[in-house]
């Protein structure tokens, strides 16, 4: 029997709707400001993209764009203004940003509770030490999916292939939290089919294509694919290519009891997660019991 598919976009639809439910209730309309800096043709969709699902749900969007030269000090500048707007509730820096841009020192400028995608220092230390905060996007909408297929998580065998920290290591501390037994496992792990075929739960981060064969999974596991790839699809005509995960989707339909395929599963999770920390970072949403978001 195959595997069932999950459907990221309804998912992802659903929390939007449940999103949209909440904004009415609170005092004040939730704010987003997005800094996108340069003029990279895909960060410009991916920013589109989530100004419109913003504006959807019914929370303020505010955008500044930046000069792709601009100086960093100016970067740090436009980030501690937004820190200092009352009105703004959330902040996201588009990645990735030009070369001559120190990443890591500009997003530390981000006030952690205003920071949407959990990558700062301090969101990622409330996270490893289990206190509120704001959690990444990707590893959230991960236990999300799977809390959806599966139900109740708790005993449940995870094995994480990939450690890196935007999705590996928060995801295992994710899970952890609803009380799975985690295994991180990467490029220098023995025996890595063994490993992969006693989970419960495979979450597939490592970024190589089609990596994981469906001979790893353990039957009925449920496997989510977060890999994003673009190899050749001759089939589709010259120089034409097509997206896969870091999972053989094809092997994998036989064995896994649930899979997500790529694209069309974690991703649109990703933006919903991250309205999802946009309404949660308002400190009137924070007043409002909202059991389904």
């Amino acid at each position: 029997m195959a595997a069932q598919i999950i459907d990221g976009k309804a998912f992802a639809a659903n929390l939007r709707q449940s999103i949209a439910r909440a904004v009415p209730a609170l005092p004040r309309t939730p704010t987003l400001a997005v800094v996108l800096v340069g003029d990279d043709p895909a960060s410009q969709v991916y920013v589109r993209n989530k100004i419109r699902q913003t504006e959807e749900v019914g929370m303020g969007s505010i955008e500044r764009r930046l000069a792709a030269d601009i100086d960093q000090q100016q970067v740090i500048a436009t980030i501690c203004a937004l820190n200092e707007d009352p009105n703004v509730d959330g902040i996201l820096v588009q990645l990735p940003l030009p070369d001559h841009l120190d990443e890591e020192v500009i997003l530390a400028q981000i006030d952690p509770a205003k920071d949407v995608d959990g990558l700062t220092e301090t969101s990622a230390g409330r996270l490893f030490l289990g206190k509120l905060g704001l959690r990444p996007c990707t590893p959230t909408g991960c236990v999300l999916l799977a809390e959806r297929v599966i139900g109740n998580l708790s005993g449940k065998s995870c094995v994480i292939v990939g450690r890196s920290i935007l999705v590996g290591k928060p995801a295992a501390l994710l899970f952890l939290e609803k009380n799975c037994t985690v295994t991180i496992a990467h490029s220098k792990t023995k025996n890595l089919p063994e490993l992969c075929r006693t989970a419960d739960i495979l979450i597939a981060a490592v970024g190589r294509a089609q990596m994981i064969e469906g001979s790893w999974i353990k039957p009925g596991a449920c496997v989510i694919d977060v890999g994003i790839n673009r190899i050749a699809a001759p089939e589709r005509g010259l120089d034409k290519t097509r997206l896969v995960g870091d999972v053989d989707f094809a092997s994998a339909l036989k064995t896994a009891g649930f899979i997500t395929p790529v694209p069309g599963g974690v991703g649109p999770m990703t933006i919903a997660c991250l309205l999802r920390n946009a309404l949660l970072a308002s400190a009137d949403a924070q007043k409002v019991i909202m059991d389904d978001v």
